[in-house]
């Protein structure tokens, strides 16, 4: 597994056991407002997965959707299968071709590389992820998810034998 391979699978690996762990709470607190990331964590999950579908489209030549409408758990969930997996075979595309350093006009007109957002959409996603673990946190959910990229790897490379 190369690199891109495992900052890819890490990102949606992570971005699930967030939004898995979500799965009991109400609309109330997925809607409560808060001090961080985008107020609240239904807002911040939504931010995370539409910069997915967009940063996806761009790299692929077209217009990112834009019907944000179905801002539900389950309908979030979905958009993030959909969005990660087109994300994804466009990035691991641009690999397999060489083509890292290819550039194409980004949202703001700007000449971006699509290794340069490759290595953005997770990084961006740590960040929110953060910060929606941490909402859950003041939320009092218990047991939150650890997604450190190494125990990722534990969990779902290895047959638990210490290594």
């Amino acid at each position: 597994m190369d690199l891109i391979d495992r900052l890819l699978e890490h990102d949606h690996w992570a971005t699930t056991q967030v939004l898995e762990t979500c799965r009991g709470l109400t609309d109330a607190q997925l809607d409560q407002e808060f001090d961080i990331g985008h107020r609240t964590l239904r807002n911040t999950l939504e931010h995370m997965i539409f910069n997915i579908e967009a940063w996806g489209a761009m790299m692929a030549g077209q217009r990112p959707n834009m019907d944000r409408s179905d801002r539900s758990l389950d309908g979030l969930i979905a958009r993030h299968e959909r969005a990660h997996a087109a994300f994804a075979a466009v990035a691991r595309q641009a690999r397999d071709e060489g083509r890292l350093d290819d550039t194409y006009r980004d949202h703001f007109g700007l000449s971006t590389t699509l290794g340069g957002t490759i290595l953005h959409v997770p990084y961006h996603n740590v960040e929110h992820r953060g910060e929606a673990l941490h909402i859950l946190q003041r939320l009092g959910v218990p047991d939150l998810p650890e997604i450190d990229p190494l125990l990722w790897e534990h969990e779902t490379q290895h047959d638990g034998a210490p290594r």
